[in-house]
């Protein structure tokens, strides 16, 4: 046991011994592996390091070889750019010299039809100009140049002016009418273009004049633009004018040669509404200024009212019709169409200053932009408020004259200048302030002269003689009355104008009229249109106020009273059925609400004075001294002869009224009718009554000769009253 303890252990140590040997072995031949390797890389090492040096030593080499070469030919090739910008150089600088020469064909034929060839040409010579300024300023060449660039300058300025003056050409009459036309049936409004010049010329003259300005250093252009636009400006009022007058003249219808060429998409002219009546209103009141303000006879020429067909009344506007009349009457046609072209020339102006600006900014530089325009507008202005000044003028001379009729050509053309005046105004804008002021200085001069004939005519009315020749036999209307109507019908259509007319005289205190205190202010522009209204309506009863005066006063010319109460009913039915017909009852009761039935009155008050004439025929109807009898009893003589007298006293009363009586006038057929019914019911019956009491009283042996008529003989003459013709 002890011996094996001891043999394990031994074999134990040999064997890990051989291994470890084994091991040792192992590594030696590792570390002989990598000391061979190391060798080897250490040779490649050496060989690497080796082959470096010799490559660097022969780059080396290389660049002491080729730096020399490359800085020779960099010297070589800054010497040869040196030269040929010498070269260019001296061309550029000969070519100077030869500009004027290069280019005198051109600058001689001038620039139209090659207006960019032209222009490069100028370019040229402005550049040799400026060589020569800076480099040789003493030399012939610059004098040359300079020459040639004036000459230049001078022909593109020949150019500017004949571009304008070949392609200005007036607008055409049609055109402008369909450019201030409105259709009120169409929404949407068709705006027209007016073409003032080609496409072409237009950028040609745009193109010139930037030149002028940028390098021309000139501003004498802008006259030249402004007096050939100017005139073509002008001219095209004119031709507008014209055209109105000729085709007024020959149709009546200044647009027809316009709807005749009508394009289809081109909207229907709408003749601005103007009073048709107005010429004729003034021929008629006229007439009447000049005859019956002035104590010379004459009779009233008004359109008579329905019902108003008597004799006098056919003969009266016969006469107006007649030939006699005939040259004032084409002299009233020719002022007609003044007062209507008048009035398209204003708007005319208005849209062709506007497409002139819209040019003017094309062509024109801003800051010289309102400058040109306002010098542009001048002429064409100035003819328009001269020609409105001339109107002013014959007004005044008119009422001077006593012819207050004038103040209806004032009216259109007035309202037309307030309704286009802020468009007017916008138009002008920017333009000198003595520009502005002329149209609000025409307004305000033809406001002042219109108010001056309104009030003038409302006194003419309260102050008209009384003359007895002047008066109409039959009592009919007089002429006073129907003119007066007439004139204020007038104003229907010109409510706002009239009033506006009173209202800038400040002639609210003379009229007492209460100012609402929202209207207040310290100014007549700034009165309402409500105020104006009822300064109108004050207005207008004044007129029937004095009118009303003058009638009572006119009325005592008759001595008959019933001829004088039906001269009144007359006169006064005709206002009330005036009024009635028209919208003026409606402007009247805006400051006089019982002016209907006040007139009513006057009329019924009337009638009842004429029916108090027939108190002396039914007077002798009566029971007053009538004997009184038993049936059977023979009267006394003197009893009889109270019969007797009775019956003559009537007839002779009812023959003398009939004669008298038929001869007066009472247009009014309903009127006429109703005062003949009522007097024939009153006379008939109180006859019939009288007839039944005399019936079995025997009076005279010849009945007949008192007993003429019988009732309804009675009743046929008062029938035949106020009718001339029976």
């Amino acid at each position: 046991m002890g011996i094996l303890s001891r043999m394990i252990p031994t074999e134990d140590a040999s064997a890990r011994k051989r291994e470890i040997e084994e091991k040792l072995k192992q590594e030696q031949e590792t570390l002989s592996f990598i000391r061979e390797n190391l060798e080897k890389s250490d040779q490649l090492t050496k060989g690497m390091v080796s082959i470096l040096s010799s490559f660097e030593s022969r780059l080396m080499q290389l660049e002491n070889s080729i730096i020399p070469v490359h800085k020779q030919t960099e010297n070589l090739q800054r010497l040869q750019e040196n030269v040929d910008k010498t070269l260019s150089c001296m061309d550029h600088v000969i070519s100077y010299y030869h500009v004027a020469k290069d280019t005198d064909r051109i600058i001689r034929e001038g620039p139209t039809g090659r207006l960019d060839e032209y222009l490069a040409c100028i370019a040229k010579i402005q550049k040799a100009v400026e060589y020569f300024q800076d480099n040789n300023p003493d030399s012939p060449e610059l004098n040359t140049v300079k020459a040639r660039f004036e000459k230049g300058k001078e022909l593109l300025e020949a150019e500017f002016r004949n571009l304008l003056t070949r392609y200005s050409k007036p607008v055409p009459p049609i055109l402008i009418l369909d450019a201030i036309s409105v259709d009120e049936e169409l929404e949407v409004q068709e705006e027209v273009v007016l073409e003032h010049l080609p496409e072409a010329v237009l950028q040609d003259i745009i193109c010139i004049a930037g030149w002028l300005v940028e390098y021309g250093r000139n501003q004498d252009f802008m006259n030249v633009y402004f007096q050939i636009r100017s005139n073509q400006l002008d001219r095209s009022i004119k031709g507008l004018k014209e055209h109105f007058r000729k085709n007024s003249a020959s149709s009546g219808v200044p647009y027809s040669p316009a709807v005749q060429t009508k394009r289809k998409d081109t909207p229907t002219k709408k003749v601005p509404k103007r009073p048709g009546t107005i010429r004729k209103a003034q021929n008629l009141l006229k007439q009447y200024s000049q005859h019956g303000l002035d104590g010379k006879k004459g009779g009233s020429n008004l359109t008579p009212l329905e019902g108003y067909d008597h004799d006098l009344r056919v003969k009266l506007m016969t006469d107006a019709l007649t030939e006699k009349h005939g040259g004032a009457a084409g002299k009233d046609d020719v002022l007609d169409i003044e007062i209507d072209s008048y009035i398209h020339c204003i708007s005319a102006f208005v849209k062709l200053a506007q497409s002139e600006y819209a040019l003017l900014l094309e062509i024109i530089p801003e800051h010289h932009q309102k400058k040109t325009f306002d010098s542009l507008i001048q002429e064409a202005l100035d003819n328009l408020m001269l020609e409105g000044d001339n109107i002013v003028s014959a007004a005044r001379r008119a009422i001077m004259r006593h012819d207050y009729s004038a103040v209806l050509t004032i009216f259109p053309i007035l309202r037309h200048l307030k309704m286009n005046k802020s468009e007017f105004d916008s138009t002008l804008q920017g333009t000198a302030a003595s520009t502005k002021n002329k149209l609000p200085t025409l307004i305000t001069s033809m406001e002042t002269i219109g108010a001056k004939a309104l009030e003038e005519f409302a006194d003419s009315i309260k102050n008209d003689p009384d003359k007895e020749y002047n008066m109409p036999k039959d009592g009919t209307v007089h002429e006073l009355t129907s003119n007066a109507i007439l004139f204020l019908q007038q104003l229907l259509d010109f409510q706002e104008t009239a009033g506006a007319m009173l209202a800038s005289q400040v002639l609210g205190d003379t009229y007492n009229i209460p100012l609402d205190p929202r209207e207040s202010s310290s100014s007549a522009s700034s009165y309402t249109s409500e105020f104006n209204k009822r300064l109108l309506s004050t207005y207008i009863c004044k007129v029937l106020g004095n009118l009303q005066l003058n009638l009572l006063s006119k009325s005592k010319v008759y001595e008959d009273a019933a001829l004088r109460a039906i001269f009144l009913h007359n006169n006064y039915n005709y206002i009330l059925k005036s009024l009635e017909k028209s919208e003026l009852i409606q402007l009247v009761t805006v400051t006089q609400k019982r002016a209907e039935s006040l007139y009513r009155e006057l009329i019924e008050q009337q009638i009842i004075s004429y029916k108090s004439s027939w108190f002396k025929v039914t007077e002798h109807l009566s029971e007053k001294n009538m004997p009184v009898f038993q049936p059977g009893t023979k009267l006394k003589d003197k009893e009889r002869q109270i019969i007797k007298d009775k019956f003559k006293g009537f007839n002779d009363g009812l023959e003398e009224l009939c004669k008298t009586q038929k001869g007066w006038a009472i247009p009014d057929k309903e009127q006429r009718d109703f005062i003949r019914r009522s007097q024939k019911t009153v006379v008939s019956e109180a006859y019939r009554a009288f007839l039944q009491r005399c019936a079995n009283i025997s009076f005279t042996k010849n009945p007949e000769k008192y007993h003429k008529y019988h009732p309804e003989h009675v009743e046929q003459m008062i029938e035949k009253l106020f009718d001339t013709s029976a």
